[in-house]
């Protein structure tokens, strides 16, 4: 007799592979399980006999009928059919449908969590905004969907790591400096042309004002000084740009170092404070820069020519990614040795399987799509296995304000800070909102529908749903635990059945956004469970005359509020007692 398990699909799988090992022990087949659309046709429908019907050479439904005769006997099965062409339609016993309740309240918390993963380590990295400024509602997306993902590869029996990669090498925070002085500059008198394409945000001031206050005129030289030499602001902005920042190389010294130091500092503060109010905490921030001090991007860059991956052309090193699926060659080094962004990345993913994970997730925004054949090609290159590298990408997510479109743009300052929407709508609503789509599509994101205390806002409609069953606790006045045992036989009415389904779906639901790397499925799957809820709330009463019926309702209350808070602390969103 096969033993009860929490998860329906991992049971009905058990019994049809025994009978699999007996009809076609050779076949490598696999077996998928879909709730059929009409209750009349089970719980599950299997077409594992279609599947096979090649390969045996015979008639699905005969296939089908040899299966059924093979399927072990289980007091969990009530039944299984034959439909259509050859699917097996199984009926789960309704005792079993029932203890689920059970099931789910002995497992509390851990209601849910799996093995698949089986302990391997996975590491992902997420957000990875450049640090010259505050994080925006863009930023915000790519946090919610990694933390999200982080959150269910763990449920899903994964050892993850979550970590944050800071640019802190190269041009931007080098622009980000020069702002900084320059708007320093400013308040020790100088009169400065400010370029129109450097960061223009008051954080900007901020950070100067702070730098003025800590240090003085110590950073101060002439307006004239900074910008001796430089191309014309209007005919050629970014040399123009380039060439400031030398300047203040040149002019500061062994200063400039305190200077990038500040201006970086300040901002990984914000960010990390912004990110750990929103919910998204990180195992490791992990530094571009010190790729470059360990010389580890030099070495990488040595091992490619070693393979004979590299070669020069215009005095640039180009590494051959055409040969790895890459629609062209890509320069590693350029022709005044400064290595490029692309050559410090290769060094980066190196290092990341050099720490032993058995599967790294970069999680990218989506127009970051054609850098993907670059990197796995000179993983491949190196005699890594690329198959180990998954991106998820991340489509920018789009603020709507009473229907006007926010336009958003780091350097002219002109944005919507993710604290900024985190304060009007509430983490709860940006985080469930962000989760609500898969993550390579376009997102709207409704400013007015996530403020709105209606059926229409899913994170409301959700949190109400575990609200209510508070309430109707409250109204019971009993202890929870005293109905952990509870007869659960008068869970007959159609409303009942549909709830008990739904907690049957929860584990594999968790697998299964594990597997995809998909939030939106668990955001989905709360809502609907949310739905079912709400509906036998509005039809059927709880604290009946019927002392039997009542505690079977009352913990099947009980245990759909605990997938509801166990689902919902996955996606980062909290379960409120009272709406």
């Amino acid at each position: 007799m096969t033993a009860p398990t929490a998860d329906a699909r991992a049971l009905l799988s058990s019994l049809l592979h025994e009978a699999l090992a007996k009809v076609a022990p050779a076949t490598t087949a696999a077996i998928v399980l879909d709730r059929p659309k009409q209750a009349q046709h089970g719980d599950f429908a299997c077409n594992i006999a279609l599947q096979l019907a090649k390969e045996l050479r015979g008639n699905p439904r005969a296939i089908a009928q040899q299966l059924l005769a093979a399927l072990p006997a289980s007091p969990h099965l009530e039944k299984a059919e034959i439909a259509g062409a050859g699917f097996i339609n199984l009926f789960l016993a309704r005792g079993y449908k029932q203890e689920v309740v059970r099931r789910v309240l002995e497992a509390g918390e851990r209601y849910g969590l799996g093995r698949s993963g089986r302990g391997r380590k996975v590491q992902i990295e997420f957000v990875s905004a450049n640090p010259t400024g505050p994080l925006h509602v863009g930023h915000g997306r790519g946090a919610a969907y990694g933390a999200s993902v982080a959150s269910i590869l763990a449920a899903a029996g994964f050892e993850v790591s979550r970590e944050y990669y800071v640019n802190d090498a190269g041009r931007q925070m080098d622009i980000l400096a020069l702002s900084t002085w320059l708007r320093y500059l400013e308040q020790c008198g100088e009169p400065v042309e400010f370029p129109a394409n450097a960061y223009q945000g008051d954080y900007v001031r901020t950070m100067a004002a702070q730098l003025r206050q800590a240090e003085g005129l110590r950073f101060r030289h002439r307006w004239a000084e900074a910008a001796a030499g430089a191309a014309d602001a209007e005919s050629d902005p970014e040399t123009r740009l380039d060439d400031l920042i030398a300047n203040a190389k040149r002019l500061l010294g062994a200063d400039y170092d305190p200077l990038h130091r500040h201006a970086l500092q300040q901002q990984l503060d914000d960010c990390r404070q912004d990110l750990e109010e929103f919910g998204v905490t990180f195992d490791q921030w992990f530094s571009e820069r010190s790729l470059y001090d360990s010389g580890q991007v030099e070495r990488a860059m040595r091992e490619l020519e070693s393979r004979g991956h590299v070669y020069v052309q215009d005095g640039a090193k180009w590494f051959r990614s055409s040969s790895f699926g890459d629609e062209k060659d890509r320069v590693v080094q350029r022709e005044n040795g400064q290595y490029t962004y692309f050559a410090s990345d290769i060094a980066y993913h190196l290092e990341k399987f050099g720490r032993g994970f058995d599967r790294v997730i970069d999680v990218w925004g989506a127009d970051h799509h054609g850098y993907i054949a670059r990197v796995k090609g000179a993983l491949q290159a190196l005699g890594q296995d690329p198959s180990r590298l998954d991106i998820a990408l991340v489509q920018f997510a789009v603020l709507y304000r009473k229907g006007e479109k926010v336009s958003m743009s780091t350097r002219s300052g002109e944005f919507v800070t993710l604290r900024e929407l985190r304060r009007e709508v509430g983490n709860d609503a940006a985080r469930f909102f962000y989760v609500l789509r898969k993550s390579d599509q376009h997102l709207d994101f409704d400013l007015d529908l996530a403020k709105s205390q209606s059926n229409d806002n899913p994170v409301y409609y959700i949190q109400y749903a575990h609200a209510r069953v508070c309430s109707v606790l409250e109204q019971w006045g009993g202890d929870p635990d005293s109905v952990r045992n509870a007869d659960l036989s008068p869970l007959v009415s159609a409303h009942e059945a549909a709830l008990l389904d739904r907690l049957m779906d929860y584990p594999g639901l968790i697998e299964g956004a594990a597997r995809e790397l998909s939030p939106h499925m668990l955001a989905f799957y709360l809502k609907d469970l949310a739905g079912e809820f709400h509906s036998y709330y509005n039809a059927e009463r709880f604290l009946v005359d019927d002392e039997a019926q009542k505690r079977a309702r009352l913990a099947l209350a009980l245990a759909v509020r605990q997938v509801l808070r166990n689902g919902l602390a996955l996606l980062g969103v909290g379960a409120p007692e009272k709406m």
